[in-house]
């Protein structure tokens, strides 16, 4: 499985019933129990009445094996010799399709013991999918749910603001008699949907942080409360509502002032 070793040594084929009694720990076991340095200490895995020593030969990574969103759990390893289990996994390293030795590895198996039932034989990365599948589900409706919300944001702000525009003719019209330039309607629309947009920010920002309680556990490998991320949503967010409100601006800068001081 390619889990890397951290100190020690591996188990060999002197590893055996009747033989010393070892074992391999992880880091989170070795530091949680053994005080970090683990390897050429001694575990009990008996009773106080009736002690069961095992001695640590090596220390190797944390995996994940319940889950990317479970903690790290203390894990234990020992030879199947001297610790015989009946249930076994078996994983086979291939240089090719894995798919295409799933009936040699089955068949080999039942060439030693043609009454072993076999549960199940399935390629590694199938096996990972899998388990990333609820997950990914989660993801993918997230995400799908936040873009609708976006475009309909977009939607929203351009509405608004292409309203306002048509209320304002009139008093854009006069301003443009005045002497206002059509680049000075343009940073007159744009700044006033800067306003509303950085205030929809920054109240949706601080209700995201309260809410990042709620999301941490659909998170792995990130932070709910992520500085980076926090800042691209906003910068998008913002760029989404400037952009919205762009075009009626872009109509605005082109208002006859003539039309506009007859508009009603």
């Amino acid at each position: 499985m390619r889990v890397p070793l951290l100190g020690g040594r591996d188990f060999t084929d002197a590893d055996r019933d009747g033989g010393r009694r070892v074992a391999i720990v992880d880091e989170t076991l070795a530091r949680k129990f053994l005080g970090g340095s683990a390897v050429g200490k001694r575990l009990n895995l008996g009773t106080p009445e009736r002690p069961e020593w095992w001695e640590v030969v090596g220390e190797v990574d944390n995996i994940k094996a319940f889950g990317l969103e479970h903690p790290d759990l203390p894990t234990l390893y020992r030879p199947l010799a001297q610790h015989p289990w009946p249930l076994l996994a078996f994983t086979i390293r291939t240089a090719g399709d894995p798919t295409a030795l799933l009936k040699s590895a089955e068949q080999a198996v039942w060439d030693v013991d043609k009454d072993q039932p076999i549960f199940r034989a399935i390629p590694m990365n199938a096996l990972a999918v899998q388990s990333l599948a609820l997950r990914r589900v989660s993801t993918l409706l997230l995400a799908g749910f936040a873009t609708l919300a976006l475009v309909l944001a977009a939607v929203g702000i351009y509405g608004v603001m292409a309203y306002s525009v048509a209320r304002r003719t009139h008093e854009i019209g006069t301003r443009m008699a005045l002497g206002a330039l059509p680049r000075d309607v343009l940073r007159l629309v744009l700044g006033q949907g800067a306003r509303l947009a950085i205030l929809g920010v920054s109240i949706g920002v601080v209700a995201a942080l309260v809410m990042t309680r709620f999301m941490a556990s659909i998170l792995f490998g990130i932070s709910a409360s992520d500085p980076l991320t926090f800042a691209g949503v906003a910068i998008l967010l913002t760029s989404v509502a400037l952009a919205a409100c762009y075009f009626p601006a872009r109509r605005a800068m082109h208002i006859d002032p003539m039309v506009a001081l007859r508009y009603e």
